[in-house]
């Protein structure tokens, strides 16, 4: 009755341990992560006067250059999305940060390996089995059968112990128990890392695509620039007729004709620089959907119009920056990592326990590798305490602590800089349409001027200097209104650059999403 009371006890303290050490492994040191607020204002910011064009607060397409209705962007758009090296290089970079993951999720689970090994031994009498001894001599043969010891008293002289098969073969495994949440903090960081290189990922995304609609917007306007300078060009030639014709008849003067054609070559002498402007746009937008120069060519070669802005450009609301910014969302993971590893560099200061067994089965003939009895094992738990370190463990936790505090400024930074894009982007799009408005009025009274000195001069009425000067003017007034409105164009580009407009809403394969 005793023994079966006794052995009550010790099925209830053994059960009481189990659910001790399941209570502790729940425990985890460190602090714990809290996802930093973003204060938006309830409304986006406006310094300029209204513009033509204007910014609402309507639902974003994540697919923003659809706004230009361009078809030939959005082909360029899709094939930098499916080609660009920059972001297969990222994305390679994230199945590494996701197999690092992986890595660090496995130290959760227990370890275990199968082995087997074979060896012909020999133990020498003059080591630690001198030690030992055997009862009676034996020989050699009985000696290997494994029914008698070794010994130096086993075979004196010469012919010294036998050598022997020794096979075996069995599995041990471990396992470390997270009593203080070291390993869980380090999982938690590391999938922190992972996330935070999966945004990584989508802000090179969101840069690329705003920067092959800039290099397109700057190719259309070059290819325009040229129109416009050709078209001057054939003025220019048909000047240069008109006064050789007229210096011909004695109605002008060598100095008109010598006037036109300076005229005429400074024109021509603009056009070899803005084709090679035009031949390093195509090259850039080559490079961005990974081919060689020249591939694109053919399919963009031939002129074609600047995009157009509507009269609406939706960004939706000032309180979606935090999730739209994939800037935004690393930092927030950057400090999720570094507020786990707090935790990690804590848990070391504790004892850490594994739980370790092993089972082999051994014996000198291969015959006894079958039987039961030829069975060793061992378990039981491991702890290990550290007790000095020389500073290493202190120092550690203060480095986490630092680069915790660091990541939490950074993340302050980038939202501020976020904001300071935004405004930036903003007094861009509504002073580049101002300006454009501003220019076509300017090349609207410089074509009447031009025209009205050219029948002056024909006239008689008018000096051939004044046609000249006009000219000029009206070929700059004409080329400021083609950057300028190719500006605003780019301005919508980096508007949606600045609030986050990305794609991955539309091709979710191409954006991973997050999980745990």
């Amino acid at each position: 009755m005793t023994a079966v009371m006794s052995g009550s006890k010790m099925m209830k303290r053994f059960l009481l341990a189990g659910f001790s050490a399941l209570a502790l492994a729940g425990c985890t040191v460190g602090p714990d992560y809290h996802k930093p607020e973003v204060h938006a204002p309830t409304t986006w910011r406006s310094t300029q006067p209204p513009a033509e064009s204007q910014v609402v607060t309507a639902s974003t397409d994540p697919a923003w250059w659809r706004v230009f209705n361009d078809p030939v962007l959005t082909q360029l758009e899709n094939e930098v999305a499916a080609s660009n090296l920059d972001l297969k290089a990222a994305s390679l970079r994230l199945m590494q940060s996701q197999a690092e993951k992986r890595i660090a999720s496995a130290a959760q689970f227990p370890h275990a390996e199968a082995n087997a090994s074979y060896g012909r031994e020999r133990a020498s009498t003059n080591g630690v089995l001198g030690l030992l001894g055997t009862m009676e001599r034996e020989g050699a043969g009985t000696i290997a059968s494994g029914t008698q010891g070794f010994g130096p008293t086993a075979l004196p002289g010469s012919v010294g112990n036998p050598s022997f098969n020794l096979p075996q073969y069995g599995m041990n495994a471990s396992w470390e128990v997270d009593f203080w949440g070291h390993v869980r903090r380090q999982v938690e960081a590391a999938t922190a890392a992972m996330h935070a290189t999966e945004e990584m990922r989508r802000d090179i995304l969101v840069s690329l695509m705003a920067e092959t609609a800039q290099d397109y917007i700057d190719l259309r306007a070059t290819q325009t620039q040229i129109g416009i300078l050709e078209h001057n060009i054939d003025i220019a030639n048909n000047s240069v007729k008109l006064t050789t014709l007229r210096f011909q008849q004695g109605a002008a003067t060598r100095l008109d004709v010598a006037e036109a054609t300076g005229q005429l070559h400074t024109f021509t002498s603009r056009l070899a620089p803005l084709k090679a402007q035009a031949t390093h746009s195509l090259n850039a937008l080559s490079f961005l959907v990974a081919r060689e120069p020249g591939a694109l060519d053919a399919e963009l070669g031939k002129p074609g119009n600047i995009p157009l802005v509507p009269a609406t450009v939706p960004v939706g609301l000032p309180s979606e920056l935090a999730e739209r910014r994939p800037d935004i969302r690393m930092a927030a993971d950057r400090l999720h990592a570094a507020t786990a590893s707090i935790g990690v560099a804590i848990a070391d200061f504790f004892p850490r326990v594994t739980l370790s067994g092993s089972l082999d089965i051994q014996a000198l003939q291969f015959s006894g590798l079958g039987s039961w009895a030829s069975r060793q094992y061992g378990f039981g738990p491991t702890a290990t305490l550290p007790i000095f370190e020389g500073g290493r463990l202190t120092g550690q936790l203060h480095l986490r602590r630092a680069q915790q505090k660091e990541a939490a400024t950074l993340f302050q930074r980038t939202v501020l800089k976020a904001w300071q894009e935004i405004d930036d982007a903003m007094a861009d799009f509504t002073a580049a349409q101002r300006r454009r408005d501003e220019l076509a009025e300017a090349v609207h009274e410089n074509e009447i001027a031009v025209d009205t000195a050219k029948a002056q001069y024909i006239q008689g009425a008018a000096d051939f200097l004044n046609v000249l000067t006009l000219q000029n003017a009206l070929l700059s007034s004409q080329s400021a209104l083609a950057d300028a409105t190719a500006h605003v164009a780019v301005s919508v580009a980096n508007l949606y650059r600045a609030i986050g407009g990305g794609w991955q809403d539309i091709y979710p394969e191409k954006a991973p999403k997050k999980h745990a």
